[in-house]
């Protein structure tokens, strides 16, 4: 385990703020108001599936559409009058409709709790091991807010593309983009993250379960699991609590940049691999 955190640390204190393009989190930086950091990050991380390309041509996109004024918008967003500004707006599977809904959504909790940190902590509690129950919890209580001026009157559509942005870690999902967003708004360990929501420990994070972070923690012994689920990132995260027991997501951004910046391969390339940062802790 010393050897895994030494190589890890390494890892960590190289990839810094230095590298933060291409990454969602690159557009949270570009506000410096809490309440727009809020919602650019609910946003970027609701967002960040697919390409990294696309992800941030996305972003940019929802961001305009809202005149770079996302607090704002979103606290006067009216259903009636401004959801048609994201007609015609396509993020893969998602619409301009789900992203509407996703604003009001995010209007109504600041509505309710004048933050949507606020709002997530209606359910927080300091005594479990980790956010899942909470993050569970987040997820109910906001696919039962209005949508009637989207979606038209009734419930929520089965079918409502908005619920693939509220993934419940009790249906066995990983919930990468929430646990992504937990990060931004949560870590206060270095220059990456923002520390908005101080009520929550960082050792309560779940490390954001993407393809690069299970592939690569597969390779260095942070999991046993095949498959990409809630359980998996429980169990890398725990591992990591090895290493750090009060921040063990820290290192989630530069095992990430080895595989958005393609310094690691699915398969093993001699050149790349010679150049690894954990080659001698990787079993590829």
């Amino acid at each position: 385990m010393a050897g895994l955190k030494a190589y890890l640390d390494k890892l960590y204190k190289t990839f810094d703020l230095k590298f933060l393009s291409p990454d969602p989190l690159e557009f949270v930086h570009q506000f410096k108001k809490p309440e727009d950091q809020e919602v650019v990050g609910l946003i970027a991380s609701s967002l960040a599936y697919g390409r990294v390309e696309q992800i941030l041509v996305s972003i940019k996109d929802v961001l305009s559409r809202m005149d770079n004024q996302p607090h704002r918008f979103t606290i006067n967003f009216n259903p009636a009058r401004n959801a048609k500004v994201f007609e015609g707006f396509v993020h893969r599977f998602n619409n301009g409709k789900d992203i509407a809904c996703l604003v009001y959504f995010a209007k109504q909790m600041i509505e309710k709790n004048s933050s949507i940190g606020s709002y997530f902590l209606q359910g927080y509690n300091p005594g479990d091991t980790n956010i899942k129950n909470c993050l569970a919890d987040f997820s109910e209580r906001v696919l039962s807010l209005d949508s009637s001026g989207i979606y038209g009157k009734g419930n929520l559509p089965a079918n409502a593309g908005v619920r693939f942005f509220f993934p419940s870690p009790e249906d066995g999902s990983p919930c990468k983009r929430l646990n992504l967003y937990l990060r931004w708004m949560v870590r206060t360990g270095d220059s990456l993250d923002f520390g908005l929501w101080k009520e929550i420990s960082p050792d309560k994070l779940i490390i954001p379960l993407d393809t690069h972070i299970a592939r690569i923690s597969q390779n260095i012994g942070l999991t046993k699991r095949k498959s990409p689920d809630w359980k998996m990132a429980e169990e890398i995260t725990e591992n990591l609590k090895g290493l750090d027991p009060e921040d063990p997501v820290k290192y989630d951004f530069a095992l990430c940049r080895l595989g958005i910046l393609k310094r690691c391969s699915r398969k093993k390339d001699v050149k790349k691999c010679e150049r690894c940062l954990i080659k001698k802790i990787c079993i590829l």
